[in-house]
């Protein structure tokens, strides 16, 4: 492996300099509608405390038919968006970490972009499942300090219920919905993004994955165990435990490392939230108390990508993160893919409150609305004008008129 004259690993350097990224607001949001550990030993041969003993999961948040991943991920951008008082239209980045999207395209992301009213903002999903939000992050800090962009909404989203098979008793257990969200802006001040690490071992594919999809591979006899579904999720549980408890104290030294800090400075540790057991075994690796993990598996079991923003946020609300703290986050998942990241909370910005920020951004979410009832109304009317009459000039000399004003 190349090394440079001080004899460190590259990979390992310090990120280069330029405008930090800072996280400036936060929120997330999970359905109303719980399903406890009683009401799953209704479902499959399990019980409370089977469950519990194995996994740390009591509860978690299962998806209305009207909830989406797009809706869950919405109402956790919108409460980011309050903290952070930040206008849809300031932001230039949208970025949806999830393995659940509503469509294969268009993106997740898109959906959200358009409901916002962010009309100045990229958007795309990544998928990198359990993990997805780390590198999401990273993907849009990185893009704030190469000058690209100034501010980012980052969201984890998922909709595991609807990729669970309720007969498998080792899954359906651990797994839950919800979204949680966070905005980066650009600073000059130091702190925000210090580090991250990002990896993966395609080996290990056959260990937690969603096989339908287009491969060929998917679709041969054979690829799925017997009576498992194609269409959903598919997990070696003991090898993942293996991989988890293997990696996450090792990613997060790495991450350290490149930080030039030491887990003795860390305030805060916030993982994927997947099994009480790894979140132990990470502890011990790493040499320090389970307390400094941050853990709310009890209440919402493993919602992949969206566990670490959903925890970041609870764990502000619980007053355990102060100004200049160091934190560290790891995710970990199918890929197998896992990731770390160490930053320097800051927090909400402070300044000159913005004039009717809150309203303005109500303003931008109804307008939002009314475009989409126009379209929906415009694209009914040209469908009726077809079937009336070919000739269509007219409906297409007013659609140009309206497209030229939504630009602008």
């Amino acid at each position: 492996m190349a090394t440079h004259g001080n004899g460190r690993d590259p990979r390992l350097l310090p990120e280069p300099q330029g405008a930090f990224a800072h996280i400036v607001g936060w929120g997330m949001a999970v359905p109303s509608q719980v399903l406890t550990n009683q009401d799953l030993a209704a479902i499959v041969e399990t019980s409370d405390e089977w469950i519990r003993t194995r996994t740390g999961v009591s509860e978690r948040r299962i998806a209305a038919s009207h909830e989406s991943t797009a809706t869950l991920g919405l109402r956790a951008a919108r409460n980011a968006l309050e903290v952070a008082n930040i206008l849809p239209l300031e932001i230039d980045l949208i970025v949806v970490a999830t393995s659940t999207p509503d469509n294969v395209f268009p993106s997740t992301a898109s959906l959200i972009q358009d409901q916002l009213g962010a009309t100045r903002a990229g958007a795309f999903d990544l998928s990198a499942a359990c993990a997805g939000f780390v590198y999401a992050l990273n993907m849009a800090a990185q893009s704030i300090r190469s000058g690209s962009i100034e501010s980012a909404i980052v969201i984890g989203a998922e909709t595991m219920s609807r990729i669970i098979d309720w007969r498998d008793r080792g899954t359906c257990v651990l797994f839950g919905d919800g979204a949680g969200a966070v905005v980066l802006k650009a600073s000059e001040t130091d702190g925000g993004i210090r580090s991250a690490v990002l990896r993966s071992d395609g080996s290990g594919r056959d260990l937690l994955t969603l096989p339908a999809m287009a491969s060929p591979e998917s679709q041969r006899a054979g690829a799925a165990p017997v009576g498992a579904r194609l269409d959903k999720l598919q997990m070696n549980g003991r090898e993942v435990y293996r991989f988890a408890t293997r990696i996450v104290g090792e990613s997060i030294s790495q991450a350290l490392e490149k930080a030039q800090l030491d887990i003795s400075d860390l305030a805060l540790v916030v993982p994927h939230q997947a099994n009480f057991r790894i979140i132990e075994a990470a502890a011990r690796n790493l040499g320090v108390s389970p307390d400094i993990f941050v853990s709310n598996l009890e209440r919402y079991g493993n919602t992949s990508a969206a566990s670490i923003p959903i925890a970041l946020c609870e764990a502000i609300d619980a007053g355990r993160i102060e100004e200049g703290d160091h934190i560290a986050f790891c995710g970990f998942g199918g890929g197998l893919a896992w990731a770390s990241m160490v930053l320097t909370w800051t927090g909400r910005e402070t300044g000159e409150p913005r004039t009717l920020g809150r309203q303005r951004r109500q303003l931008s979410y109804a307008r939002a609305g009314w475009r989409r009832r126009v379209r929906d109304l415009e694209r009914q009317m040209d469908d009726l004008v077809s079937s009336l009459h070919p000739r269509r000039g007219r409906l297409r000399r007013l659609r140009r008129r309206f497209e030229s004003q939504k630009l602008e």
